[in-house]
């Protein structure tokens, strides 16, 4: 049974400004600016004041689950635009000395279990990675491209056709943001 006006509302915090233009949502803040198209016949998003309201009338459940996704992404785009996002990776060999370096928008890993060929993955949107010995730190104020980029990184020395309790080489995700 379909109930009458489901509603989520998003606060806006101090420092950000929303723009809503044909399904598109714009947040600017001082740690960037992020876009994302969000767009439904059923689900209607417009601000009132220093909210965002996401509603919809006589939801179905698609339609329901749809208003609390756009209220996350919201809520996502919000934090990421006043603090941002990091993520922290560890560096871990035990015979080869990996090397790693960011040349332009690509993360590239060097001599990995004794390769002569760099594995090498990209950096999505405006995230930022910075090593520091055996520490890599991604952020950005995008929570899905920093994500990815940390996730691409973990996924670039993965070991193939060796036993992993034995070679333990690799980049691994030891922080996530909210955790």
């Amino acid at each position: 049974m379909r109930t009458g006006l489901l509603k989520d509302e998003v606060e806006i915090p101090e420092k950000v400004q929303v723009t809503i233009a044909d399904g598109t949502v714009t947040v600017k803040g001082p740690q960037g600016e992020i876009s994302k198209k969000l767009s439904h016949p059923r689900v209607k998003l417009e601000r009132k004041g220093k909210h965002i309201v996401v509603s919809s009338e006589l939801p179905r459940k698609r339609e329901k689950a749809l208003v609390g996704t756009y209220g996350a992404h919201l809520r996502n785009m919000m934090v990421g635009a006043t603090k941002g996002f990091e993520y922290k990776l560890k560096i871990v060999y035990a015979h080869f000395p990996i090397k790693t370096s960011i040349k332009g928008d690509q993360f590239v890993i060097e001599n990995f279990l004794g390769e002569k060929f760099p594995r090498k993955t990209k950096i999505l949107g405006s995230t930022k990675v910075n090593v520091k010995g055996d520490q890599v730190v991604v952020t950005g104020p995008n929570v899905e491209d920093a994500g990815q980029t940390a996730a691409n990184i973990e996924r670039a020395t993965k070991i193939r056709g060796f036993d992993l309790r034995v070679f333990q080489d690799g980049i691994y995700i030891t922080e996530k943001p909210g955790r």
